[in-house]
């Protein structure tokens, strides 16, 4: 053994990898600098608003903003700053819209790695993200010439942790008719609650229609390690013939999306968050999905239905706003088909259970990483019957391999020939060659689900195994467990046989080192699935040609 080119080897092996690891630091330095820090709120001056003369979703007020001024939240009067033990909203007084929210739960990155809460409503010099309500119609606040200035009794409010409700009253009164915008909040929920209570102390009739929307610019929001798979960004709503339709930014300035349907919903979706208006469920409601001309705005809101107060009266319309992570089971409470928007991809049918049964393991274990791991073992348990018989084909494939070297090396000039002969002794032996590749494809789809259960989980994000993974929803930063996944990979070769072709051969030579590079930058929850996969499969195979060995000694000895 030449142990100079052994160690010369070594050692570039270990530089390369080095030389990864430092790029792959320098690259997310590089990810953390280009991100913006949380933000001031702008206050814009005087806003207009603009209306189209139409009777559907049109009608919503477009803010055109005059020249801004950033201002200090913590010093301006107009904004209100309400904290939770979820997340802080600021609400601006002009018009009642919430302008920012940052999560207080989730932060931009490890809290180690000086994370700060993650920020994911903003108006701020770079970009605009906004919730806006309000009302329009015949006696509507938010006209041609304006929108309403409400007051408040405080410019900041904060949930007790003794409380489980706050309550926040934005007051405008005109005419005699008394309008309070009520936001309400609830401990350890993202459901924001935005109601109109209307006291008509007038001689008239009052009636006008509520509207909720989106405001967003096309800005990229702050995108994690997915894979190498950008996760999808845009607009979301439920359909009449479809329970959750997608539309990008493209698709909305190609042209404006309506509908038309009782209860619904709409919503912006990002990776891992999302807001989403959610209107009464026993009322038909009108959703829009546009873009402003000429503007890097879209908006995307819904109307309700008209809302009549009889003069001397009272009345009241509410309506809810989500603005949190993709929680599996509170969106689904929420409004039906809300949950698809944590969208696992063609394989839904798939993901859903495999994240159902991954989150009972998690309470059990109280840790991703080991849930994952009892995951893999329990699919391999329930997959054996099927893969069993191709585990028999490969170590019967195996052992045949002096048979086949000889044929070969009988009929090697003549390739026809030898593919007749190998055809023969495959039938004689009762072997199928192809039977190899059936634990793969049944792996597949498995692979894929859990893929997208990784990738939109926000339950995982964040969430540590042991020692330096410390996020498994993020790629290995010394890519350890992609060398260990590319290590078992040429282990499980040794114990399978090689094609007889030097062509296959060689790519089956070259697979380990391709997946390893391959799998650096996957979700180490991944490759740590793939890892024990490999793993219980070099058992499987092993056990299998025991049995084998065993049953073929029993048969010589009886012999």
């Amino acid at each position: 053994m030449d142990w100079k080119k052994t160690l010369n080897i070594s050692a570039i092996a270990l530089v390369a990898w080095l030389l990864v690891v430092e790029w792959n630091n320098f690259s997310d330095q590089r990810t953390a600098e280009n991100q913006p820090a949380r933000a001031d709120v702008f206050i814009p001056e005087a806003p207009s608003v603009s209306l189209q003369d139409t009777n559907f979703a049109d009608e919503l007020p477009s803010l055109i903003d005059a020249p801004a001024v950033l201002v200090q939240a913590s010093v301006n009067t107009r904004l209100v700053t309400v904290t939770t033990d979820t997340f802080e909203v600021i609400i601006d007084t002009l018009g009642g819209d919430i302008v920012q929210v940052n999560l207080l739960q989730h932060l931009t990155k490890m809290a180690a790695d000086g994370g700060e809460p993650f920020t994911l409503l903003t108006r701020s010099k770079s970009n605009e993200y906004i919730a806006q309500s309000g009302l329009v119609g015949r006696n509507g606040t938010d006209t041609r010439e304006g929108r309403p200035t409400f007051t408040v009794a405080n410019s900041s409010f904060t949930l007790a942790p003794e409380d489980k409700t706050l309550t926040v009253d934005l007051v405008h009164a005109e005419n005699g008719i008394t309008i309070v915008k009520r936001f309400s909040f609830t401990a350890n929920e993202y459901v924001i609650g935005v109601s109109y209570l209307i006291n008509n102390g007038s001689y008239e009739s009052w009636e006008a229609t509520f509207y909720g929307q989106i405001k967003r610019d096309s800005h990229e929001p702050l995108v994690e390690s997915s894979g190498g798979v950008s996760p999808y960004l845009g607009a979301a709503l439920r359909e009449a013939d479809k329970n959750f339709a997608k539309h990008d930014f493209g698709d909305i300035e190609d042209a404006t999306v309506k509908a038309e349907i009782k209860g619904g919903w709409v919503a912006m979706v990002q990776h891992y968050f999302i807001s989403a208006w959610i209107p009464p469920t026993d009322q038909n409601n009108s959703f829009s999905l546009r873009k402003l001309t000429g503007q890097d705005v879209y908006l995307f809101g819904f109307t309700g239905e008209k809302l009549v107060v009889p003069a001397g009266s009272s009345g009241e319309y509410s309506a809810q706003f989500y603005v949190g992570p993709k929680d599996q089971e509170k969106l689904e409470s929420l409004a039906e088909y809300l949950d698809l928007t944590v969208d696992y991809g063609f394989l839904w049918m798939l993901a859903k259970p495999i994240f159902a049964a991954m989150k009972f393991i998690h309470e059990v274990v109280g840790n991703w990483g080991w849930a994952i791991i009892l995951l893999t073992i329990g699919i391999k348990i329930l997959l054996y019957p099927l893969s069993a018989a191709s585990l028999r084909s490969m170590a019967k494939m195996r052992s045949l391999q002096p048979k086949m070297e000889r044929l070969k090396e009988t009929y090697g000039d003549d390739r026809q020939k030898m593919s007749q002969e190998l055809m023969g002794l495959y039938k004689k032996e009762k072997v199928n060659p192809a039977g190899g590749c059936f634990p793969m494809l049944l792996q597949m789809p498995v692979f894929l689900s859990l893929y997208w259960v990784l990738l939109e989980s926000v339950e995982i994000r964040h969430s540590p195994w042991i020692f330096w993974i410390a996020d498994l929803s993020a790629k290995d930063p010394y890519f350890i467990l992609p060398i260990v996944m590319g290590a078992s990979m040429l282990l499980m070769q040794k114990m399978q046989p090689m094609p007889t072709d030097p062509t296959q051969a060689m790519v089956m030579k070259i697979m380990p080192i391709a997946f390893t590079f391959f799998f650096m930058i996957f979700p180490s929850g991944l490759v740590l699935y793939w890892t024990v996969n490999n793993l219980l499969s070099m058992f499987q195979q092993w056990y299998v040609n025991r049995q084998l060995a065993a049953k073929t000694a029993t048969g010589k000895t009886k012999t």
